[in-house]
């Protein structure tokens, strides 16, 4: 009876905490599904947890892809930090053929691009598009916003042809975070454009905690910058905010479907952070001086489970 109480504990030490996690997003057959981690370049074992999670909660939803915020690889570009920072911890999802997307960092050497696993296809700045799928991702490097990017964006989305248009990169151009803040001067060159063409979406790293900013000119924008490093405490009170969290580690999973993106927030611990979703309302022909086009508006969503957050 000992052996058997004994087994029956090693088996529940060895179940991923996100097999019982409650999935909140519509998991549609022929559905756009990805996940999103930023700042993920530690190798160590906070990394490893949001590893093991993503890989878990996988069985539930099969996203096909993920993106990366930048600051990728904090320890450096030699081939065993590729190894104990990214291909070790993320083998079980990659075995499963799931591709990596990533952005630049600030704390990110230009060569990954080059690095194959990374899907860069040595540029600093570079757009896919899904099989079947009207939706467009683009990866900027803001790091250094110059006139060439800018005006390789312009011509990338005036010739995207994708009902969606979904930006990622490094710098927030919104956030509450005292340490950075809002990156003023990226946005002042990248926003127009995105208004221009009727960017949608706009996801992006470097402050270490998660935060879903109220629409900017009907832009969704999030921050997900947590699923390595973590700075407590750093999200400041400002009117930027809708759901703010600075106390664990995380990732996202998100799924278009239609007109639709929801979105779920999960803690390395399998604790549900926030989700929602975002309506995309069509293009608008007399859209107001400095909107977006194709603007997005908050929609009704299940009300997360309960979390520690801050304001």
């Amino acid at each position: 009876m000992f052996r058997i109480r004994l087994a029956f504990l090693a088996i529940l030490l060895v179940v991923p905490p996100l097999m019982a996690q409650e999935l909140r997003l519509p998991n549609k057959d022929g559905s756009v599904k990805f996940a999103v981690i930023g700042d993920s370049g530690t190798g160590d074992s906070h990394r490893r947890a949001v590893a093991d999670a993503l890989l878990s909660v996988r069985a539930k939803f099969p996203y096909s892809f993920v993106l990366m915020m930048g600051d990728n690889l904090y320890t450096g570009d030699r081939p065993k930090d590729y190894e104990k920072a990214f291909e070790i911890p993320y083998k079980g999802i990659m075995n499963a053929g799931v591709k990596f997307y990533a952005s630049l960092g600030n704390h990110d050497n230009p060569n990954e691009n080059l690095y194959k696993l990374f899907n860069m296809n040595g540029q600093r700045y570079y757009t896919f598009k899904p099989e079947r799928a009207s939706v467009r991702f683009f990866a900027l490097d803001t790091n250094y916003v110059d006139d060439k990017q800018v005006e390789w964006l312009d011509k990338e989305l005036a010739n995207s042809g994708s009902d969606w248009k979904i930006m990622f990169f490094h710098h927030p151009l919104y956030s509450s975070g005292e340490t950075h803040g809002s990156a003023v001067v990226q946005r002042d060159k990248l926003e127009p454009v995105f208004l221009k063409h009727g960017v949608n979406v706009v996801l992006s790293g470097h402050e270490h905690f998660y935060e879903r900013i109220k629409p900017q000119k009907g832009i969704a924008y999030f921050i997900l910058g947590n699923s390595a490093k973590l700075r407590r405490g750093d999200i400041t009170k400002t009117d930027l905010t809708a759901k703010g969290w600075d106390q664990g580690y995380a990732f996202m999973l998100i799924e278009i479907v239609g007109d639709d993106l929801y979105f779920q927030t999960i803690s390395d611990t399998g604790e549900t952070i926030d989700a929602g979703s975002v309506h995309r309302v069509g293009e608008v022909k007399d859209a107001a001086p400095g909107r977006s086009t194709q603007p997005v508006v908050p929609a009704p969503a299940a009300a997360p489970a309960p979390a520690k957050t801050q304001p």
